[in-house]
C-alpha cells in the first residue's frame, strides 16, 4: 500500500481495490477545506434456484430494415414479413412492438442508449448516471449468483468497443468477446492455489474497506450538510464494493458447473453467435448469472455469409436494392439465431416450467434507421417471461401519449421482482 501525496495542502491515502474491478476516494470536502483539516481518501453459492426469472438483452451495431420487420396489421393476426420469416414458427412465444425508442439523436454515437435511455454525456448529473438495466438489475439482485451478469460481445467496430452494457458510474462493461473466454468463464475452475491466493485478496481487501468505512464514520461527525450528501454517495459506493467482495468469497471455493463439452476454438463473430448464444442459455440453466447481454457489434463480418460489403457500408445503403438485400440477408441470420435460442430456451427445464417462461428476452437495436443515422421507431421483439406473447403492438410514437422505451425497462424490473416506478426516461410502467 502505497501513499501518495497531493500538490495541494490535504494528504490523501488511495487503495486500489483492482480484482472486485473497483476504484474508490474519498470525496474532497469543501468543509473540512475551509477549516483546515486534513482529509484522508482511499481509491479504491448456489444460483438464486429454479423458477428465478432472468433477462437477457440482445442488440446489434446497426440495426434492421424497419420495413422488411414490422407488419402492417396489428393484434394476434399479422402477417408474415421477411425479416419475421426466422421467428415466424414461433410468434406464439414472442411480441413485435413498433414505436417504443429514447427520444434521443445521435445515430452511431446514441446507439448506447439502447439499454439506458441517457446518452452518456448527458449521464453526469444524473443519479443513476447511464446505467443500462441489466447492471441496474445486476446491482439489485445479481449477489444471488456467481456473475451478477455477463456482458458478451465486440471491442471491434465504429467506436471500438461494446457500447451495450453501462455502470451507473458511468463506465462501459468490457465484454467477453469470444466463445473460448466465455467457455472458461463458466466452467473452469480455479487451481487451489488460485483459490488460495483469491481468498487472500480477499482478506486484504475487506480489512482496507473496514478502514474505509471507519474514517468516513468519523468524517461524517464533522461535515456540513452539504458534505454528508457527497459523504452518503460515497458510502453507497462502498456497500457496493463490498456486495461484489462478499460474492467474490462467497464463491471462491464453489466449483463451476462441469462443461457440457470441450473448449471451443474461436472463429469469428458470424460462425460464433450460435455457440455464445447456447453459452448464454447454459450460464442461465445452471444457475451462474440471471441477466446477460449479446451485443452484435462491428466485428460481425458480411464476407461470412458471401457478402461482398462492409456491414457499416451496407446500412448506408441509399435505397440501392443490392445493398438492401445484403442487409436483409445478414439481418435474417442474425433474428435466425435469435429465434433459436429462444426455441432453446423453451426446450430447456427449469423446475416445472422451462427456462423461456423464467427469462424474458429483448432483443433489438439503439439504432431505428441506420442508413437516415435515427434513433427513433427501434426494432423490439420481446420473448418469453412474464408475458403473455402472440401479437404485434404499435404504441404512439409522438405528443403526449409517447411510450418511452424506458417504461418497458420498468415493466421489465418489476416482473423480475424489484420494486422501482423509474427508470432512466420512463413515463411510467408499459403496459
Amino acid at each position: 500500500m502505497k501513499q501518495k501525496s497531493a500538490p495541494h495542502r490535504m494528504n490523501r491515502r488511495h487503495f486500489l481495490i483492482g480484482s472486485v474491478g473497483t476504484t474508490l476516494a474519498l470525496p474532497t470536502m469543501s468543509s473540512l477545506l475551509a477549516r483546515g483539516v486534513a482529509e484522508g481518501g482511499v481509491q479504491s453459492a448456489k444460483g438464486a434456484g429454479l423458477g428465478a426469472s432472468r433477462f437477457v438483452a440482445i442488440g446489434n451495431l446497426l440495426g434492421y430494415q424497419t420495413k422488411s420487420l414490422f407488419p402492417a396489421t396489428k393484434g394476434r393476426d399479422y402477417e408474415k414479413t421477411r425479416l419475421l420469416e426466422p421467428v415466424w414458427e414461433i410468434r406464439d412465444k414472442l411480441t413485435i412492438i413498433r414505436g417504443l425508442d429514447h427520444g434521443v439523436k445521435g445515430g452511431h454515437f446514441a446507439v448506447h442508449s439502447f439499454l439506458s435511455g441517457v446518452l452518456h454525456s448527458e449521464a453526469q448529473n444524473r443519479p443513476e448516471g447511464n446505467v443500462t438495466i441489466d447492471q441496474y438489475l445486476a446491482d439489485e439482485i445479481g449477489f444471488e449468483t456467481r456473475f451478477p451478469s455477463l456482458t458478451v460481445g465486440s471491442e471491434g467496430g465504429i467506436h471500438g468497443g461494446c457500447q451495450l452494457a453501462w455502470t451507473k458510474s458511468g463506465v462501459r462493461v468490457p465484454p467477453v468477446t469470444n466463445p473460448a473466454e466465455l467457455f472458461e468463464k463458466l466452467f473452469v475452475s480455479d487451481s487451489p492455489d488460485r483459490q488460495a491466493h483469491r481468498a487472500q485478496e480477499n482478506k486484504v481487501q475487506a480489512s482496507i474497506l473496514d478502514s474505509v468505512l471507519e474514517e468516513a464514520n468519523r468524517l461524517s461527525k464533522r461535515v456540513n450538510r452539504e458534505d454528508r450528501a457527497k459523504l452518503d454517495e460515497f458510502l453507497t459506493s462502498v456497500r457496493d464494493v463490498e456486495k461484489r467482495l462478499e460474492l467474490r468469497q462467497k464463491w471462491t471455493h464453489q466449483p463451476k458447473p462441469e462443461a457440457p463439452f470441450e473448449k471451443p476454438s474461436n472463429r469469428n463473430a458470424v460462425e460464433d453467435l450460435p455457440l455464445l448464444y447456447e453459452m448464454i442459455a447454459l450460464a442461465l440453466q445452471t444457475g451462474s448469472t440471471r441477466i446477460a447481454t449479446l451485443e452484435i457489434g462491428g466485428d460481425f463480418l458480411p464476407q461470412h455469409l458471401g457478402i461482398k460489403k462492409d456491414w457499416h457500408g451496407l446500412s448506408h445503403h441509399g435505397n440501392d436494392p443490392e445493398a438492401i438485400e445484403g442487409l436483409i440477408t445478414l439481418e435474417k441470420y442474425q433474428i435466425e439465431h435469435f429465434a433459436k435460442f429462444v426455441t432453446r430456451l423453451a426446450k430447456m427445464n427449469d423446475g416445472e416450467r422451462s427456462l423461456l417462461d423464467s427469462t424474458t428476452v429483448l432483443f433489438g437495436s439503439g439504432m431505428g434507421d441506420g442508413n437516415a443515422h435515427k434513433n427513433s421507431d427501434l426494432p423490439i421483439l420481446l420473448a418469453g417471461g412474464a408475458y403473455k406473447h402472440g401479437e404485434f403492438r404499435e404504441v404512439p410514437r409522438e405528443g403526449s401519449q409517447k411510450v418511452p422505451l424506458c417504461n418497458l425497462f420498468v415493466d421489465i424490473a418489476q416482473k423480475m421482482g424489484v420494486e422501482t416506478d423509474s427508470f432512466g426516461n420512463s413515463t411510467g410502467r408499459f403496459g
